[in-house]
């Protein structure tokens, strides 16, 4: 487990924080609906290059969980480019995943974010996305909020195994389960859904363009949440370079083949 003894206060949210690791910053960004604890077979790997910067999102994970919190991806940029400059990153390095995809793109474009590279890969970026299950927990938040913990428990397990396309072990289903459990994790893995908006991603899918820095982009074959198809229409507008498929993958590359992003990264990193 990846520990996160540091706290940041960002918006009248406290995001808790790590990192490991010696040499130029590399800051890896975590989706939905999981924590910086994805990185936690990837981190070590990299640490003897980079320092690894990880923290969990707002409303994710350890960071601060309330009623009437804005964890929506309108705040996460924020959070984002607040991070780097508390901690007087510069041009880090950054590697992101999912909403951490889309959190590194809205800091670039809308906060003036820059960075040494970009590794990104099977990231909310561009439209459509949202699944069905999305859909319905949006227009019947309180419902689900309310469940009893038992029909929770199992449809979080379930929603968490379609992530990924190999079975997910029992220490990994605990780790992504354990946040959203409680009452104080629960009604919070049900507020995040319900604020999944897609025009977040629209005000700004209009300003991608080639990045002032080297950019991989890599797609898990197998993704059931973001198609394979989507990682090349991302690679053609923000890279200089096609999209790498990683075969035997899917949504949660981290799980199914996390070699494969280690091996990007220290190929990125390598460069420069």
């Amino acid at each position: 487990m990846l520990e996160l003894p540091n706290t940041l206060n960002v918006e009248g949210n406290a995001v808790k924080w790590g990192c490991i690791g010696n040499g130029p910053p590399l800051v890896a960004l975590h989706g939905t609906p999981f924590s910086s604890q994805v990185w936690r077979r990837i981190a070590p790997h990299i640490a003897d290059h980079r320092t690894v910067y990880y923290f969990d999102l707002v409303g994710y994970g350890q960071s601060e969980k309330r009623d009437g919190q804005d964890v929506s991806l309108a705040v996460q940029n924020n959070v984002l480019s607040t991070f780097v400059q508390e901690l007087d990153l510069g041009r880090p390095d950054v590697l992101a995943h999912d909403f951490g995809g889309a959190t590194a793109l809205r800091a670039y474009c809308l906060n003036g974010l820059r960075y040494a590279s970009l590794t990104i890969f099977d990231a909310v970026a561009l439209a459509p996305w949202g699944s069905p299950f999305v859909q319905h927990v949006r227009a019947h938040e309180a419902a689900f909020a309310g469940m009893p913990d038992y029909m929770h428990r199992a449809l979080l397990r379930a929603y968490l195994q379609t992530a990924a396309f190999n079975p997910l072990s029992e220490d990994a289903l605990n780790i992504y389960c354990t946040p959203w459990l409680g009452p104080v994790g629960q009604p919070a893995f049900y507020r995040q859904i319900a604020q999944m908006d897609q025009r977040f991603t629209d005000e700004v899918q209009g300003l991608y363009a080639a990045m002032e820095c080297p950019v991989t982009v890599l797609w898990g074959e197998q993704d059931d949440w973001i198609p394979y198809e989507t990682g090349p229409k991302l690679a053609n507008l923000i890279s200089d370079t096609a999209c790498v498929p990683i075969p035997g993958a899917g949504h949660l590359v981290q799980e199914d083949r996390p070699e494969a992003i280690v091996a990007a990264v220290l190929k990125q990193i390598a460069r420069h």
